[in-house]
Order: C-alpha cells, then sequence, then structure tokens
C-alpha cells in the first residue's frame, strides 16, 4: 500500500494518492486504538515501547504525509501559472486541504468532548489550510524578488517599482477571475491574496528604504508608495474595493519611515542645490571680467544668467517636491532660501572684491565695463528677491501649518539679498565720486569763480553715469539717480564748508551766491533730463545750494541772525560748525554778529520732522588750523 502510494503521489495523482494515505492512517489509528483500549483507561498514554512499536511499523506513513505535502503546496505554489493551464492539479491540493481540516476538527472535537477511547494520532492537527495561505504569502514574496529584484538599485528603482505594479495587478486579475472559483467562497481568496501582497511589499519596501539611496531614488519610492499604490491604476482599483478596504492594510511605510525619507530627500537635493549655484556663481565671475557689456533682457535692463539659474533650480525642486506632498515641497523650499543666502553672502563678498581689484587699476580693460556689471548685479538681486518672495507666498499659500511653518524661516535670503544691492549701489556711488572728484577740486575756488563752467563738467559725468543707470531694474534705477544728485551736492556743499573761496569784497559774495545759483539750477536741470521714466524726486536736494547762496549774498550782516534761523527752521540738521563756516566764507561778519548766531546754534534744537533725510552729517567741516608757535614764543 505504501509503495502504490508514493507512485501515486510521484504521478501527482493526489486525490487518489490521499485516498490510500486516510486509509493507511486509519489502519494506524486502529492499531493505536486497541493498544490503547488495552491497558485501560486508567493508563491513558501509550507505553514506551508500544509507542515505538507502532512508530516503526507505519513509519512509511510518516513519509508519505510528508511527500504529499511536499506536492501540495508545489501545486499551491504553482496555483497562478496552473489556473492559466489547467487548474484540475490545484483543485485537488484545495479538496485534500479541505479533507484534512474536517479530519483535524473531527479528532479535537472528540478531545473537547471528553472522549478518553482514543488517542489524538501522530501529527494531528496538521492545519494545512492555515498552511496553505502561508504557501500563498511565500509565493507573493518569490514573486516580488522575482521581478527584476537584481536592478532595483540605483536608476533602475523606478522600473523595479512599475514592475511590481503591473506583475501585482496582473496576478491579481488572475487570482480574482480564476483561482477565486477553484476555492471555496470562505477562503476569501482575493482578500488574502491583496493582503500577503502588502505584507510582503511592506517589507521588500523596508529592505529598500535602508539602502543609502539618491536622492531619484527616494522620489521613486515616496511617490510609489504615497501616489502610485493607493491609486486606481492600483489598490485603488474600484473592482476591489469590495474585498479590501485599503486603510485597514495599514500604510506600506510608517509616518515616522516616511518622514525619515523626505529629510533624506532634501538632503541629497540640497547637496546637488549648493554645487549647481557654486557654479553659476563661478560662470557669474566669468562674466564680470568679459570685455563687453552685459546682456540685455526685454525691458531694456542689465542681466547676466546667474538669477535664470537658482530660480528655475529652486522652481523645478519645489515642482518635483510638490508631487510628493505639499510638506515635502516646503521643506524642499526651505532648504533652497538657506543655500541661497549662503551664496549670496558669497556673492556680496565677490563684489566686494571686484571693487578692491577695480580700485586697483582702474584703467585696466578686464574693468571696462566695471559699472556695467555693478548694474547687472543690482538687477540680479532684484530679480531674485521677486523669485524668492513667491517661493515665500508658495509655502504659506495653502494651510495654517503652512503658514505656521512659514513663520518659522528668518528672512535670510531677502536680508542677504538687501545687503548685496545696497554693497553694489555703494560701489556705484563710488564709482561716481571717483570720475567727479577731478572736477569738484576746482569747485567753489577763484577759477571757478571765473570761468563758471566747472559745473557743466559735473552735469556731464552725471548725466553720463544716470543714463547708464536706466540699464538696472525699478526700483534701484530711480533710487540710483536720486543719490547720484544727493552725492553731487553733498560733495557740493563739502567743498564749501573747506572755505576754498573766501570773499573779500560784497562784489566777491554777490558773484559767489549767483554762481553758487546758477550751479543749482544747472544741477537741477541735468537731473530732470534725466527722469526719462517720468519718476520725480521726492526730495530735491539741489534746494540747499541757492538757500545758501542767499546767505552769502545778504547785504546787511546784522539780519544774519534772521536768516540763520531760517535756515536753521528748513535743515534742522545743520551744526554749528556749518554755520560757523559760513560766516567765514563772508569774511564780514563782526564779532557781536557772530556770537549771536552762535548763540542762536546753541539755542536752537528742533526735532527732525517726519520723512526729513538729513544731509548735513554727511557733510565734514575741516577743522580749524592752528597757527603754528615756536616753544619759546607766545602763541597770539
Amino acid at each position: 500500500m505504501v509503495l502504490e502510494t508514493e507512485r501515486l503521489v510521484e504521478s501527482r495523482r493526489l486525490l487518489e494518492a490521499h485516498v490510500r494515505l486516510m486509509e493507511l492512517e486509519s489502519w494506524q489509528d486502529g492499531v493505536l486504538l486497541q493498544l490503547h483500549g488495552s491497558r485501560g483507561s486508567s493508563t491513558p498514554s501509550l507505553s514506551p515501547e508500544d509507542d515505538e512499536l507502532v512508530r516503526n511499523y507505519f513509519s512509511g506513513v510518516g513519509r508519505l504525509v510528508e511527500a504529499l505535502a511536499k506536492e501540495l503546496w508545489a501545486v499551491v505554489g504553482c496555483g497562478l501559472t496552473l489556473s492559466l493551464q489547467n487548474p484540475t492539479t490545484f483543485v485537488s491540493a484545495v479538496r485534500i486541504v479541505e479533507r484534512e481540516e474536517a479530519l483535524d476538527r473531527l479528532f479535537l472535537e472528540e478531545r473537547k468532548g471528553g472522549t478518553q477511547g482514543r488517542p489524538m494520532p501522530p501529527g494531528r492537527p496538521r492545519c494545512w489550510r492555515q498552511h496553505f495561505f502561508k504557501v500563498l504569502e511565500e509565493t507573493v514574496a518569490a514573486r516580488f524578488r522575482n521581478v527584476s529584484f537584481r536592478h532595483s538599485r540605483g536608476p533602475g528603482l523606478a522600473g523595479h517599482l512599475s514592475a511590481l505594479q503591473h506583475s501585482i495587478m496582473g496576478d491579481l486579475t488572475t487570482v480574482r477571475n480564476l483561482l477565486e472559483q477553484c476555492v471555496p467562497p470562505y477562503y476569501c481568496l482575493t482578500k488574502a491574496y491583496l493582503q500577503a501582497c502588502h505584507r510582503c511589499l511592506q517589507a521588500h519596501l523596508k529592505q529598500t528604504i535602508s539602502w543609502e539611496l539618491q536622492s531619484g531614488e527616494i522620489f521613486a519610492v515616496l511617490h510609489w508608495v504615497l501616489h502610485v499604490y493607493s491609486s486606481s491604476e492600483m489598490m485603488g482599483d474600484p473592482s476591489l474595493a469590495a474585498y479590501l478596504v485599503l486603510d485597514d492594510l495599514g500604510p506600506l511605510i510608517s509616518q515616522e519611515g516616511v518622514e525619515q525619507l523626505q529629510n533624506k530627500y532634501v538632503q541629497s537635493v540640497r547637496k546637488s542645490v549648493s554645487e549647481w549655484m557654486q557654479k553659476a556663481l563661478e560662470v557669474e565671475l566669468t562674466d564680470w571680467q568679459r570685455d563687453q557689456e552685459p546682456d540685455v533682457d526685454h525691458e531694456g535692463c542689465y542681466h547676466t544668467t546667474l538669477p535664470t539659474i537658482i530660480t528655475q533650480m529652486l522652481e523645478e525642486n519645489a515642482r518635483v517636491a510638490l508631487m510628493i506632498s505639499e510638506t515635502l515641497r516646503d521643506q524642499t523650499i526651505q532648504m533652497g532660501l538657506y543655500e541661497m543666502e549662503n551664496l549670496l553672502v558669497r556673492f556680496r563678498d565677490a563684489i566686494v572684491e571686484f571693487g578692491k581689484e577695480h580700485r586697483k587699476d582702474p584703467s585696466d580693460n578686464n574693468t571696462n565695463f566695471y559699472l556695467h556689471y555693478l548694474l547687472a548685479c543690482i538687477s540680479n538681486c532684484i530679480t531674485l528677491k521677486s523669485s524668492t518672495e513667491n517661493l515665500y507666498q508658495q509655502v504659506g499659500s495653502h494651510s495654517s501649518r503652512a503658514s505656521v511653518r512659514l513663520s518659522r524661516i528668518p528672512p535670510g535670503p531677502l536680508a542677504a539679498l538687501d545687503r548685496a544691492v545696497r554693497k553694489a549701489c555703494r560701489l556705484v556711488m563710488d564709482q561716481l565720486l571717483l570720475e567727479l572728484q577731478p572736477h569738484l577740486q576746482e569747485v567753489l575756488t577763484r577759477t571757478w569763480l571765473v570761468q563758471g563752467d566747472v559745473v557743466s563738467m559735473v552735469c556731464g559725468v552725471l548725466q553720463r553715469h544716470c543714463e547708464l543707470y536706466g540699464r538696472a531694474r525699478s526700483p534701484c534705477r530711480q533710487r540710483l539717480r536720486e543719490e547720484s544728485l544727493w552725492l553731487a551736492v553733498v560733495e557740493y556743499v563739502r567743498a564749501l564748508m573747506q572755505k576754498r573761496l573766501i570773499c573779500r569784497s560784497e562784489e566777491d559774495r554777490q558773484h559767489t551766491a549767483q554762481q553758487m545759483t546758477q550751479d543749482a539750477l544747472q544741477l537741477d536741470e541735468c537731473f530732470r533730463g534725466t527722469e526719462a521714466d517720468g519718476t520725480v524726486c521726492e526730495v530735491n536736494p539741489t534746494s540747499l545750494i541757492p538757500v545758501l547762496a542767499d546767505l552769502i549774498k545778504l547785504k546787511d550782516t546784522g539780519m544774519l541772525v534772521l536768516e540763520v534761523s531760517g535756515l536753521i527752521s528748513k535743515y534742522p540738521d545743520i551744526s554749528e560748525e556749518h554755520v560757523s563756516a559760513l560766516l567765514d566764507i563772508r569774511g564780514d561778519v563782526p564779532r557781536d554778529v557772530r556770537a549771536s548766531v552762535l548763540c542762536l546754534m546753541d539755542q536752537s534744537s528742533p526735532a527732525l520732522p517726519p520723512g526729513y533725510r538729513p544731509i548735513f552729517p554727511d557733510i565734514l567741516v575741516p577743522p580749524p588750523s592752528m597757527p603754528f608757535c615756536l616753544p619759546t614764543a607766545k602763541c597770539a
């Protein structure tokens, strides 16, 4: 009987083999029952000698059980393939499993009912139905490993996940349409297969995310887990809703695991962003050395490629991260803003170095377009500021949580942009002052008083610069023009305070005041002629020069106190040193009048009105020169 049953197992005539096996087991159970009964009810178990005797005699039965089980689970493992070819063998395996389950229940019920006349047969209960589902899960895991697993590292990870998707959905179709018909309804085979897939995926992904993944690999995993897996193309398929509620399975990756992956993704992207920004800065510094003016955009403003590269990089990273989640997008933007701040610190340092190199040799051919590239830097910063503000708005535009996160992001990039712009504007003004200096040396001297055309050359430099400032983006375009006029007026009044020209007569005072008034008018006309975009300066500093001219040309020195009082009301930041220098320039102020004027200055301390921009703190008055005294002589 054993030999015949072995041949049936080997030829996979499983039902016939199982019938023979059941017959053999029945003989075995009968012998055990007889031996048990002969020992009496007071001795419920067999003696060791009897037990060994039975086991040896029926050892072939045990081997048959193992052989049948091996073939049985091989058939179950090939169930997907068999269902497409000939499911008969698979159905036979399921029938055998159900027979075994029935026998297990029978013996367990007898034991539970207190029946002492029949011992539990060896190897019972077999729990083959439970093992059926275990084999099913092992089969799913094996199919996962066979789906291009060796190519799942590096760029092939996305393809591996896609292959898994198609494999799982194909198998589910087979299970639902074919295998489900080969098992009893209470097996819920499709649901069991879905659960097995889910558990195997959890284990598979746990191993995958333990690797040192790059940003592209992390993106592939997160996108697949958070979007593809639950989509209608996979587990969210409406046809699967009757078998399983996806939320009952739990996440493929825990929330903590997702957060760790997102942090790894941001750090990986950060390295790439930092490297790209450094390369972009190196290209920018190379552009500054070109012997040609910068490129001009559609608005006529100078620019380089730096803001475009930076903006596209950050926006592209934000767009990609948003495909995963808003949280990851916000983290990516925050990381990008910090990296931009680091870049802008280096950018400002490069501007400072650019200015130092130019001052060493202003005639160097490589700095012919020094001013042009400073203006390009200013325009670049304004463009980057707009892009940065857009990124801030993206972070805070969706939820209150995002707004809270936004409030924790320090305004580092915006502050760094402002510092870079201020430095570039300062260097632009330094360059203007450098070119004005030769002409300003002659202002308010005897030569100036005789020739009267010195300021026209100053206006020529101003006009040329202001026209060039039109290549900068607004609002810096108008700000530079205003600052250039402010600088010219400050330097003009500073030259006056140096007392290069002391009036010797009434005619000198009238002539000096008249020339100063003409200079102020010429400066004002020059500045208004550069306002091509129609903007008007809110505070025109040229109005200061005629006011000072009026004080110089005043004929009655007794009215000086009143005149100075009016000057203080208009310019409350004027100091005693400034007024004293003006009185010296007149050359005719008596001591008592000077004392009264200076006493008025001591008593007057008016507050600066709102919106008033002080000008006199920028105008330094040279200290009075002390007369040279010999050690043995008495100083006058």
